[in-house]
């Protein structure tokens, strides 16, 4: 095979085929000088497979590459459900469930500061600070009704403060129980389903 053949056959021009007999690449490739040389196809293909630098996989030999090696086996098929990776439907699909979660996470933001929603994790940071604001004064409540009494009836403080806390204490703990058992059968209305994020 001639050098134009060769080039031809490669994909290149015939310019870089005496490039590289110059360089040296092609050296035992080939039999005879100038018009009269001749290429073995395969011995030029296993000296070239490696050794293309990335520029001569941009202009050229951008081919050779892809002509010297195995074909590529078929891709997989999808699954059933699934849309193929370059399927522009598929990115489509994206783009619609990123422009619906960005307009849900702007009508949320508007709630927010409009003060028609609260976030959960504010809502009860505020409840529990204002519970135990709540719970620490009926304790001191407590407290002072227990020192009363005991100036009143001339009984043992500490005894009389003890009565009353552990009753007030068996009194919150039987009032958590049944919070806990309201709160685990109460169901979401139809305007907390429609609302939750």
């Amino acid at each position: 095979m001639n050098t134009t053949e060769l080039a031809k056959e490669l994909g290149l021009s015939k310019g870089r085929i005496s490039q590289y007999v110059s360089q040296g690449k092609l050296d035992g490739c080939y039999t005879g000088d100038g018009r009269a040389r001749r290429f073995n196809v395969e011995k030029v293909r296993a000296a070239l497979d490696h050794r293309l630098d990335p520029g001569q996989m941009l202009g050229n030999g951008a081919g050779t590459k892809d002509r010297i090696r195995d074909p590529k086996p078929a891709a997989v098929p999808p699954r059933e459900g699934q849309l193929a990776q370059r399927d522009p439907d598929r990115y489509e699909l994206a783009r619609i469930q990123k422009v619906e979660e960005e307009a849900r996470r702007l009508r949320r933001q508007n709630q927010l500061e409009e003060g028609s929603m609260v976030l959960a994790d504010n809502a009860a940071r505020e409840a529990a600070r204002a519970l135990s604001k709540e719970l620490a004064q009926i304790e001191d409540l407590l407290k002072r009704g227990a020192r009363s009494l005991a100036d009143e009836l001339g009984v043992d403080f500490k005894l009389a403060r003890k009565i009353l806390l552990d009753l007030w204490r068996e009194h919150r703990a039987r009032r958590a129980e049944a919070l806990q058992e309201e709160a685990d059968t109460a169901d979401l209305s139809d305007a907390d389903r429609e609302a939750d994020f």
